[in-house]
């Protein structure tokens, strides 16, 4: 399920111009909320929310079960729409685009937690853990902080 309808140049050429619509998958376990540690820029060796593009003509829940798929190889429910992550911390490290994440909460309901081609680990943490990306850190002690 890794295709990619966009060639890099062209969604670089693309999204250093508009903002980048995308979709967060805050899968909850027994264990605590599904992390990856990225293996990929930006952001390689922070932990992150699971999430990617928003696909032309693809509704928002059906990027989160792609998305859940391609990164963590497991088939989820999508749940609330728990709220927006804009990332004005990668316009300042020379990242180009402006991501606006819509987060969804995400039961796993098959599949076995491994980490995709964007990640070289997969943790569950019941505290935001140090090195995760500051936007998505603060977004989830917000999330967090409501939920208790």
């Amino acid at each position: 399920m890794n295709e990619h309808p966009l060639s890099q140049d062209e969604f670089d050429a693309i999204f250093s111009k508009v903002p980048r619509l995308t979709v967060e998958v805050v899968a909850a376990t027994p264990d605590g909320i599904v992390l990856t540690r990225r293996s990929i820029e930006p952001c390689i060796g922070q932990w992150h929310l699971p999430g990617g593009t928003v696909r032309f003509g693809e509704s928002l829940q059906a990027a989160v079960r792609r998305v859940a798929y391609d990164e963590l190889g497991v088939a989820v429910e999508v749940g609330a729409l728990l709220g927006y992550i804009e990332y004005p911390q990668m316009l300042r490290d020379g990242y180009r685009g402006w991501p606006v994440g819509i987060a969804f909460e995400a039961s796993v309901v098959g599949g076995a937690l491994v980490g995709g081609w964007q990640s070289d680990e997969v943790g569950c943490f019941r505290t935001v853990p140090p090195n995760t990306i500051a936007e998505q850190a603060a977004f989830l002690d917000r999330w967090t902080a409501m939920a208790v």
